[in-house]
Order: C-alpha cells, then structure tokens, then sequence
C-alpha cells in the first residue's frame, strides 16, 4: 500500500473507530462487545501471521512486551467501553487526542529521553484547559456523564503509559505479532469482566452492533495498527503527528451527522485547545524559529 493510500486510512478508521465503539455496544452491554472485538482480533492476526509466515517470538523480552502492553489494552479498553455509555463518541475522540501529550510526559519522567521544554509545557497547558472544557461541556449531558469522562481520561493515561511502558522493553518483534501476544494476554481478562459483568450471550444482536464489532475486530485492533506502524516505519514523524490532529474534529463531525450527537459550544472550544496543544507541542520550537526569521 502507498504511503498516502495508508495516511488516510489510519485516519478514516482512528476517526470512526469512536461511533463504532458506541453502535457495538447497543443492546448487547459494553463487557461482551469488547469481548468479542478482542476474539474477533486475535482471530483476524491469527490467520494474518499465518498467511504472511510472520515469526512469533517468545524470548523474555517480548513476554514482557505482551503482558505490558496486555494489560495496558484492558485497562484502557474497559473503560472506554464503560465511559461510551454516558458520553458522545466525539468526546472518546478528543480525549484520546491527549494521548501524545501524555505520552511525551511519562518519557519525559519515565524515560529520561524528552526535555519538557516551553512549548511543550505550553502545549500540555493547552490540553489540560481543553480538558476542562470538555468536562465543563459534559455537565450538561445526562446523568453520569461526569464520571463517564473521568473513566474515560483514566483509560487514555493507561494507554498512553503503556505506550512508554513497551518503549522502555524495547523489544523489536514484528508489530503484527506483538499485536498478537497482546491480546493473548488480554482475552481473558476481557473474558473474565464480561463473565462477572453479565455473563450471559445475547439472544437478539441487531445488525448494526454485529457490524461495529467485526469492523473494531478487523479495522479497529489490527489494521490500524500494523498501517500506524507502517507509517511510523516510512514516514516523517511530524507528519506522521498530523493524524492525531485532524481524528478528533473529524469524529466529532461523524458523531453529530451520523448518531445525532450534540456537541456543546464548550466541546467545541475545548477541542481547538487540544489540537493547538498538540500542535505546539510537536512543533512549537519550529514555529518559534519562523517567527524569529
């Protein structure tokens, strides 16, 4: 696939991968559609690493890969499945927006490897008021809205963190195949949150729910990665970083014209807080020299 061909469709599936999380789970509870998204997942990478003959590797380090990552995956799955219930699929997409400021602060902490220089302490200072806004906008939604956001931020720094735990493993297997031990690890832990949440299969399962689930199985957990890694592989990080920029105003669009969601004048402020946070964390040095020349 080309570069460009793959740039779009990370984007295309990180913006709809929201709204197919709320449309899996209707009528059929948050812990079975996360299950089965997950089953359907390892499936999917099941037969792709045997199609492409793609190596699994079990030394120490990528066992420690899988269980860093499988746990990060449940945490931050869980939650975000559980928060669906009360907020808008566009409010999971601006707050996985934080996901790289995140990020860069538990490297910074964690890994010694980033300076917090000015701009990206201004950027970070950006998305907290972003996040504000946001919150302030989902007290005006339904009951348990408010603690259907903060669930949801709990699950972007679960995944954020272990996003900078498995950088701290550095183990370099292929991407499909710790994509693989991940889910290993994380399926019966999804198993086990189904079984003691419900328990039970759903009789009645619409049309609408069976597809958003063999779509997040197939798109969601497995080919928007191995393209996100493709991309990381092939293209320039900075332009690699727009992705993150342009998913959240577009899944807010799709959450409003596709699932009439209302998106509050606060959502809406709290969101261009987020995107320039992010842009001047990723950029603000190169802006900086700009305007200096």
């Amino acid at each position: 696939m080309s570069l460009p061909a793959a740039f779009v469709s990370v984007i295309l599936i990180w913006s709809t991968t929201p709204l197919a999380i709320k449309w899996s789970a209707l009528g059929i509870g948050f812990s079975f559609a996360v299950f089965s998204r997950m089953a359907v997942g390892m499936l999917v990478c099941a037969v792709l690493l045997a199609i492409f003959r793609i190596p699994f590797p079990l030394h120490r380090r990528a066992l420690h890969a899988y269980l860093a990552g499988g746990l990060s995956m449940f945490a931050a799955m869980v939650l975000t499945y559980w928060s669906s219930q009360f907020v808008s699929s566009g409010m999971i997409a601006v707050l996985f927006g934080l996901s790289p400021l995140i990020t860069s602060l538990g490297a910074a902490f964690w890994l010694k490897e980033e300076a917090l220089t000015p701009n990206k302490l201004a950027g970070m200072a950006l998305g907290v008021l972003g996040l504000m806004l946001v919150f302030r906008g989902g007290l005006g939604l339904p009951e348990g809205s408010a603690l259907g956001l903060f669930a949801l931020f709990m699950a972007v720094v679960s995944q954020s963190l272990g996003l900078v735990w498995l950088k701290r493993i550095g183990d370099d297997s292929p991407p499909l195949a710790t994509t693989m031990g991940i889910l290993i690890v994380s399926l019966p832990l999804f198993f086990a949150a189904w079984w003691m949440a419900d328990g039970h299969v759903p009789e009645d399962v619409s049309e609408r729910s069976a597809a958003a689930t063999l779509y997040l199985g197939t798109f969601g957990s497995v080919l928007g990665f191995a393209l996100y890694y493709y991309l990381i592989k092939h293209m320039d990080t900075g332009r690699v970083a727009l992705i993150t920029l342009i998913t959240p105003v577009l899944a807010l669009l799709l959450g409003h014209g596709l699932n009439n969601e209302a998106v509050l004048p606060q959502v809406w402020l709290g969101t261009a807080s987020i995107v320039l946070g992010l842009g001047l964390h990723r950029w603000g040095e190169q802006w900086m020299k700009a305007m200096a020349r």
